[in-house]
């Protein structure tokens, strides 16, 4: 016994190609998908590229190394990575290689930011006493010199006083040399530099990369 089908209910046959109207419509969906696809991943470059600037401007920025001043620790050519956000939220501590505005005076451009590294923090004497650097009266031991790094030098003007014939440094200051002592133009010569100056923390060495690591 068998039962009639009604004809709109009857299955096409395998194998059948789509209706036009059908085929087209599949077209149609395809063709969205894709410039979905394309419009998403143009939304997600964008983003990073945004983001990217921003934590350039805001958080991290890299600067190339020019000078010789920071030898043997830094070497003219090297690239390293700033946080320029840390000393918001942190203090600056001794040993710290910092990247600051060039202090009014300090000849070259003055757009160009200096490296060196903090010796003496606000609130200290600093001195030197036959080739050696004391903080406090202590002896300063500086592992980051060359054997032939003797520190040599007066004291600078912009002291907030001369103690013990030291340099006291004064509140919201710091003092900072370079580890190229013979050739290094720094606190010796311009004196202790402002907080205010500092652009921010030199963390991570870039470049080159057999060299790649934490500062």
């Amino acid at each position: 016994m068998s039962i009639d089908q009604p004809e709109h209910l009857v299955a096409p046959e395998a194998g059948s190609a789509p209706a036009d109207g059908e085929e087209g419509e599949a077209n149609g969906r395809r063709e969205k998908s894709t410039a979905r696809v394309i419009a998403e991943w143009v939304a997600v470059l964008a983003g990073a590229l945004v983001l990217a600037l921003v934590l350039r401007s805001v958080l991290f920025q890299a600067y190339y190394i020019r000078f010789t001043s920071m030898e043997p620790t830094l070497g003219n050519g090297d690239r390293v990575l700033v946080n320029k956000l840390g000393y918001d939220i942190g203090d600056v501590d001794r040993g710290d290689l910092v990247v600051f505005e060039r202090p009014r005076g300090v000849s070259g451009r003055q757009e160009d930011d200096l490296i060196k590294r903090v010796i003496a923090l606000p609130g200290e004497v600093i001195a030197f006493v036959e080739g050696d650097v004391y903080v406090d009266g202590r002896r300063l031991h500086e592992p980051y010199l060359e054997s032939s790094g003797i520190t040599t030098g007066r004291m600078p003007s912009g002291c907030a006083a001369i103690v013990d014939e030291g340099c006291l440094i004064g509140a919201g200051e710091v003092f900072v040399m370079g580890d190229n002592r013979p050739n290094s133009t720094d606190s010796r010569t311009f004196g202790p530099i402002s907080e205010d100056l500092i652009v921010g923390h030199a963390f991570l060495r870039l470049w080159p990369m057999t060299d790649f690591g934490r500062l």
